[in-house]
């Protein structure tokens, strides 16, 4: 993208292999936290749910960004019910007076701005979405990062790294660029002065 994201940002990500993600995370110059969670059997649970309610009330984001409209990996479907909780969690206060929840009996309520989710390109393409952030100039880093798992796409005759790229090409394509990544978002999107959008090709 042409320019970083202001203020804390929080990606919360199911668990896999730590040391990749890791990798990953200095490549990208972001901090990461892998949460215990089994990879492929996650679940909506209270738990979960208080797991990253605990997380967003320690971290204090602006915005929180998680995967939606999932229909084939079960994680990443099972990430929107959890995230959306747990951002609603958060705003609350007094859980020392509800069982079960000690886990928060000690944080703060912590009400972030915005809930976006990016597209997953595990996942069938979109045909609209909220918005979209030209990332061709930071594309390179990008690619740097998903080669760190390169063990997940030689499994797949490695043709996921090119279908990525196609996607993104091809949200680029729509809004004058080289790359971009789309995005939806939880509300809908408020602006103090229309002119900060830039302009894209059919209007």
């Amino acid at each position: 993208m042409k320019s970083r994201i202001p203020g804390p940002e929080m990606l919360l990500v199911p668990a896999r292999a730590a040391s990749v993600a890791m990798r990953a995370a200095e490549i990208l110059q972001v901090d990461r936290i892998i949460l215990g969670l089994q990879d492929r059997l996650i679940q909506d649970t209270v738990e979960t749910r208080f797991q990253l309610t605990r997380l967003i009330c320690e971290h204090r984001p602006r915005w929180v960004f998680g995967t939606a409209e999932a229909c084939i990996h079960p994680d990443h479907a099972i990430m929107e019910p959890l995230l959306t909780a747990a951002v609603f969690f958060a705003r609350l206060k007094n859980w020392d007076r509800v069982p079960g929840a000690q886990v928060l009996a000690d944080v703060e309520p912590w009400e972030i701005e915005r809930l976006f989710f990016p597209h997953c390109k595990m996942e069938p393409a979109w045909g609209k979405f909220d918005f979209a952030v030209d990332v061709s100039e930071t594309y390179e880093i990008k690619q740097q990062a998903l080669a760190q798992y390169r063990s997940i796409f030689e499994e797949q005759g490695d043709r996921l790294l090119a279908l990525y790229e196609a996607e993104d090409l091809h949200m680029g394509r729509l809004i004058g660029g080289q790359y971009a990544e789309v995005f939806k978002s939880r509300a809908p999107l408020v602006v103090e002065d229309p002119t900060v959008f830039s302009p894209a090709p059919h209007g």
